[in-house]
């Protein structure tokens, strides 16, 4: 279902999945208390041949549950990098190391900030993002994805 979704273009999965995945957050501490929600963000190339943000799009479900915004205009993907799919741990660290760059930081300062992606292999990507939130703003995080690589 996963791989429909992220290369098949099946976006109403993400949509399904981010909701009925909200609805079980609404009963769990911390994260009935979130803010707002934050896509980890494709490089602009990438979502062009792609169609859409998988992660935007599941992000999209969340927010309907939660009744919290989608904010896709504070984390940017500076640069390209290539698919992790076949790194290795230390090699997709490397890749995502300092790409994600904040942008108009007063639009989350202070808040319990919901980050979310698709699937989580190493954690390289969504620890990437977090730490330039952390460095940039005074913000809360809580991390949500579809799925686990393991």
């Amino acid at each position: 279902m996963v791989h429909r979704f992220k290369y098949k273009g099946r976006h109403q999965i993400g949509t399904f999945l981010g909701r009925v995945y909200g609805y079980e957050l609404l009963k769990q501490p911390p994260y009935n208390t979130v803010d707002m929600i934050i896509p980890v963000p494709l490089f602009r190339k990438k979502q062009l041949k792609r169609g859409y943000n998988q992660s935007e799009v599941f992000s999209g479900g969340l927010s309907i549950a939660l009744g919290v915004p989608v904010e896709t205009n504070v984390l940017f993907r500076m640069k390209e990098s290539e698919s992790q799919t076949k790194k290795t741990q230390a090699e997709r660290w490397e890749n995502v190391k300092e790409i994600f760059a904040v942008i108009h930081p007063e639009r989350i300062e202070g808040k319990h900030i919901l980050l979310v992606d698709d699937v989580l292999t190493t954690g390289a990507t969504i620890e990437a993002c977090a730490a330039t939130l952390l460095k940039e703003c005074n913000v809360r995080i809580s991390v949500v994805t579809i799925a686990y690589a393991g």
